[in-house]
């Protein structure tokens, strides 16, 4: 497919965000340094039964830069007030730094979340990965474009010439480099999730990275799969980073799958 520029929608919250599609509604949150565009294999399944509400993050796609410091916390505040327009609890989908998002909505906004999957969640890092991604994260500049090759290549390997790979550098080129650096920071200085708070997540939730992932392991959601009550962990085979724009079908298939799940248990 082609990833496309697609309409935004303020939000009470101070957002933008992707709107699409009736019925029962789905929050999908982005990756550092994307936007909710890069969700468009699943808004375009998704939406056919769901109602699909896809923020940009702030400081990324239309949506401004939040004033003060930018931390996990205040991050997932900000999806949070997103969330609650909808008077019920709901179903979050996270990729990434959005994946850590949707699962701390659950542990910090428990009463918002209906269900939590988290695509490419980093846990546990090792120290070495973690000095290298605050490394990077301290090298990013604020007031110009930063060079998206070493990003690229994590995430695509050699292969840069794809539709994927393409619509990623766009993004990544695109973003306001301020936001980018502060949420990408963000992401570099997240605290590992507690096992106790893992441990209170009651809905459902669900796990999936790629095989060839070098960076959020399949043994990351693994752990997390089995620290949470109702957790469940999917490995997609040949995949890495972009599962979800590499291989939409098959997370498009587990995300139906999930949210029927969800749907199920609802009163």
């Amino acid at each position: 497919m082609t990833w496309t520029t697609r309409p935004r929608s303020d939000l009470p919250s101070g957002l933008c965000a992707i709107r699409a599609g009736n019925g029962s509604p789905c929050v999908l949150i982005h990756g550092v340094g994307l936007n909710a565009d890069s969700w468009g294999a699943q808004i375009d399944a998704m939406s056919k039964h769901h109602a699909i509400l896809a923020p940009d993050l702030p400081g990324h796609g239309d949506s401004p830069r939040l004033v003060g410091a930018v931390t996990l916390d205040t991050l997932t505040d900000c999806i949070a007030n997103a969330v609650a327009a909808f008077g019920m609890p709901v179903p979050v989908v996270g990729h990434s730094l959005g994946a850590l998002i949707a699962v701390n909505l659950a542990i910090r906004h428990p009463s918002l979340v209906s269900g939590v999957a988290a695509l490419n969640a980093i846990h546990r890092r090792s120290p070495e990965a973690r000095d290298a991604v605050r490394a990077r994260a301290a090298a990013m500049s604020t007031d110009a474009p930063n060079d998206p090759a070493p990003t690229l290549a994590r995430w695509f390997g050699d292969d840069l010439t794809r539709p994927q790979a393409i619509a990623c550098r766009s993004w990544l080129t695109g973003v306001d480099p301020g936001g980018y650096k502060a949420a990408y920071t963000a992401f570099a200085e997240a605290r590992d999730f507690a096992d106790a708070d893992l441990a209170a997540i009651s809905c459902p939730a669900l796990f999936l990275t790629g095989s060839e992932e070098p960076n959020s392991t399949p043994a990351m959601s693994r752990i997390l799969a089995a620290a949470v009550p109702n957790g469940r962990a999917f490995v997609v085979e040949g995949a890495a980073h972009m599962a979800m724009m590499t291989h939409p079908n098959i997370v498009n298939a587990e995300l139906d799958g999930f949210l029927k799940l969800v749907a199920g248990r609802l009163p």
